[in-house]
């Protein structure tokens, strides 16, 4: 049956944070761009409320969130945000991106059969075991709908192994500009793995880009509307003895906004929902109404998602066409801050640590690798002048 723990014990090591991250607050992290350079428009780099008021339109409602955003997702124009560009950890948001990235590349129809180390991982599982191979398309439906880690890294091992599926990621966020994210793990655990907002990042404005994209393909839009799903099991000794070789058992989701569920959203998309105890609240989801689609995202909120983003939903539904954009969703092809310095995330699982700028010990490597040059710079030089004399002499 599926498993949710809320364990955070030290799980598998199959990533390791890099040793020289100096510890930070968990608050967003600054993304590092000047506002020309803030991709979506200058207006983004706000790290409070970023708005731009218009008469008839109600207020923003009070979201206690570290960030969010509110953006028209068919014309991609950014209604309203707070610190959009915020780095935070994303809990199992991260998990759009892992479906985005694997959609394309694995057959839903192709037999996997999980290690060990994938069924034991932390947190939320749909109970899978090595003994048994399970579609491609079922572990999809159990990572979006219930956000099970266990189908996440399983997933992972499927197209290759972790470090291959965290470089793809994260070559993927950066294809489609979403220039805030590192993936760190294919779940969201952060904690459990050693993760810090330094080496798992993303934010409110990258989740919607993100979310945007994923649901332009409609395996992923199916995966995301999905509501109840017979997921596959060994059969039990009833089933067995009826001739049957595969069990199952019902899987919900998660989404608490689709239809049918407690706090249900009329014109509901899809969306995903993450949770751990560093990370806090976080989600992202679509909604259409009246031939309009809303995209929000919110990170680090106070409560589970759904009144919020349902406040969220309505303020965009309401001001879309009245309010003067802030900014955009941007699509996907070059980067619009490229200086040419190529993301380490490519490289591997875990880059080096892409927010150490506050690292004591890197900035003080660099002054004393300075001085040292320069010494031996200028002692070159002496050498060079001292010979010159001595043969001028001569």
């Amino acid at each position: 049956m599926p498993l949710t723990s809320a364990s955070l014990a030290t799980g598998p090591a199959f990533v390791a944070a890099p040793a020289t991250a100096a510890p930070v607050p968990r608050q967003a992290a600054p993304s590092g761009a000047s506002p020309e350079e803030t991709v979506g428009g200058p207006q983004l780099a706000g790290r409070g409320i970023v708005l731009n008021k218009a008469p008839g339109v109600p207020a923003l409602p009070k979201i206690k969130a570290g960030s969010y955003l509110i953006a028209d997702a068919d014309t991609g124009d950014v209604l309203a945000a707070k610190d959009p560009h915020g780095r935070y950890l994303p809990a199992s948001t991260i998990k759009t991106l892992t479906a985005l990235t694997l959609i394309p590349k694995l057959d839903p129809n192709r037999l996997v059969r999980p290690s060990q180390e994938a069924c034991n991982v932390e947190g939320t599982k749909v109970g899978l075991t090595p003994k048994m191979s399970y579609k491609v398309s079922d572990l999809f439906h159990a990572m979006l709908m219930m956000s099970a880690n266990d189908a996440s890294v399983t997933l992972a091992e499927a197209h290759g192994g972790l470090k291959k599926t965290l470089a793809d990621m994260n070559a993927e966020a950066r294809r489609i500009n979403a220039l805030d994210t590192l993936a760190g793990s294919p779940n969201g655990l952060d904690k459990d793995l050693g993760l810090s907002v330094r080496t798992q990042h993303t934010s409110a404005y990258d989740l919607a880009l993100i979310l945007r994209e994923g649901m332009k393909n409609p395996a992923y839009r199916q995966y995301m509307q999905a509501i109840d799903h017979k997921f596959p099991a060994p059969p039990t000794k009833k089933e067995r003895k009826k001739g049957k070789k595969v069990g199952g058992y019902p899987i919900h989701t998660h989404n608490r906004m689709m239809p049918g569920e407690r706090h249900a959203y009329a014109g509901m998309l899809g969306g995903k929902n993450g949770y751990t105890i560093a990370a806090q609240q976080t989600f992202v989801a679509q909604a259409r109404r009246g031939g309009h689609t809303i995209v929000i995202s919110l990170m680090k909120a106070d409560r589970p998602p759904s009144e919020y983003a349902t406040e969220l939903l309505d303020w965009g539904f309401a001001a879309r066409g009245k309010v003067e954009p802030v900014g955009a969703l941007v699509a996907p092809g070059t980067p619009e801050q490229d200086k040419g310095k190529k993301d380490a995330a490519a490289d591997g699982v875990l880059p080096d640590a892409p927010l150490a700028s506050d690292d004591t010990s890197r900035t003080w490597l660099l002054i004393g690798g300075g001085a040292v040059g320069a010494l031996l710079a200028i002692a070159s030089l002496f050498i060079v002048l001292r010979r010159r004399r001595r043969l001028e002499s001569r």
